[in-house]
């Protein structure tokens, strides 16, 4: 395996999620955080996901506590000196990072890995504050990263292509499907799902329909389980404001919606009501929209080479649910059609229509 021991720094949802995947697999892992709570909660999140699988024999008992056995938690960051990689996992915002890595410099030594799971700030930017840009990258698992099958494999300008490869094959070794990635802002599948999901919140701020009225329109012309608002209720709106906050480099479209903005990174949920009706052409006019909100990013990343439209579609399949995958819908519906739902986009914020449209029809070809 390209990494033996691997350390995760933080023991929430996700850094726990990383541990529990990894510990599964054979890897040994050194959970760390900053108190014995945390870490606490981090491992027992792990053991009662593989006590559950134990239980419906989805593993043995006996390889439930040989992969608990694997993890072993620290409050202390010199507990990671020795790992082959180190896998950032704390809050999405970029002073923070930026300061656990200047702290983390001088324990770690000069061949490990480290690895950010940034959702969508740029790897290379965070590379600014290991002491070896070469040897840093962005590992990017998404929730629940137990199960979740995507990983986002992510080249900061710097990185070395041998030690990207590997960190390639690692997930492989590890039943991961990794995405290789450009670095840019969202990656491969943020750069589409967050702006969906505040381009929802836009309709709501425009009067345009009610959530339950939303969430039904997406899962019809989506084919999805669940709407934007459930998925946000799920993933918790603040952090949604956070990760559209991260994608405003990209342009004029991608600001923060009203919604979103007015309540910051408070702790709410949207109400969702039981009436989703609505009228054939209210329905037209958000169908629409939500599509010219995952198809305009996709046109876009994919000018700017970020991930392969296979790839795309891949993550939208496995790790949101999409029954319809962006490229696949868009290749279905043909070039003019697609034009007609993004120009919406390109007339409203003053973006160019991306050059990618001329392939329409043929992304997933080959």
């Amino acid at each position: 395996m390209s990494f033996n021991t691997v350390g995760i720094i933080g023991a929430g949802t996700m850094g726990s999620g990383i541990a529990t995947t990894l510990g599964q697999q054979g890897v040994s892992v050194r959970l760390v955080d900053t108190t014995e709570d945390a870490v606490g909660r981090g491992v027992g999140a792990a053991r009662k996901f593989y006590d559950r699988a134990a239980e419906k024999g989805k593993m043995s008992a006996e390889d439930a506590a040989a992969a608990i056995g694997r993890i072993s938690a620290s409050t202390d960051l010199q507990s990671l000196a020795g790992c082959d990689l180190v896998i950032e996992a704390i809050f999405e915002e970029l002073s923070v990072k930026k300061d656990l890595f200047e702290r983390l410099n001088p324990v770690l030594g000069a061949e490990t890995v480290v690895a950010t799971n940034t959702s969508a700030l740029r790897v290379s930017d965070l590379a600014e504050t290991v002491n070896d840009p070469t040897r840093f990258l962005g590992l990017h698992y998404f929730n629940p990263a137990a199960i979740n099958p995507i990983v986002e494999v992510v080249k900061g300008e710097k990185t070395d292509q041998d030690i990207y490869d590997r960190a390639l094959q690692f997930c492989r070794d590890t039943r991961k499907k990794p995405i290789a990635c450009k670095d840019s802002f969202g990656f491969a599948i943020n750069r589409f799902f967050v702006p969906y999901g505040n381009e929802a919140v836009r309709l709501i701020d425009e009067g345009l329909g009610s959530t339950a009225q939303i969430d039904r329109v997406a899962r019809e012309c989506m084919d999805i389980a669940a709407g934007p608002f459930m998925v946000m209720n799920l993933v918790k709106p603040k952090i949604m404001f956070h990760a559209q906050q991260n994608l405003a480099p990209h342009g004029a479209f991608y600001a923060l919606s009203k919604g979103l903005a007015e309540k910051g990174d408070s702790d709410y949920e949207f109400e969702i009501g039981d009436d989703a009706s609505g009228s054939a052409d209210s329905d037209a006019v958000i169908a629409d929209r939500l599509m010219a909100s995952v198809f305009f990013p996709v046109l876009q990343e994919l000018d700017e080479g970020v991930a392969a439209a296979a790839d795309i579609d891949m993550g939208a399949s496995l790790a949101l649910r999409f029954g319809k995958a962006p490229c696949a819908l868009m290749d279905h519906l043909g070039k003019a059609e697609v034009e007609r739902i993004v120009s919406g986009i390109v007339s409203t914020y003053g973006h160019a229509m991306p050059a990618s449209l001329t392939r329409v029809g043929s992304f997933l070809q080959g």
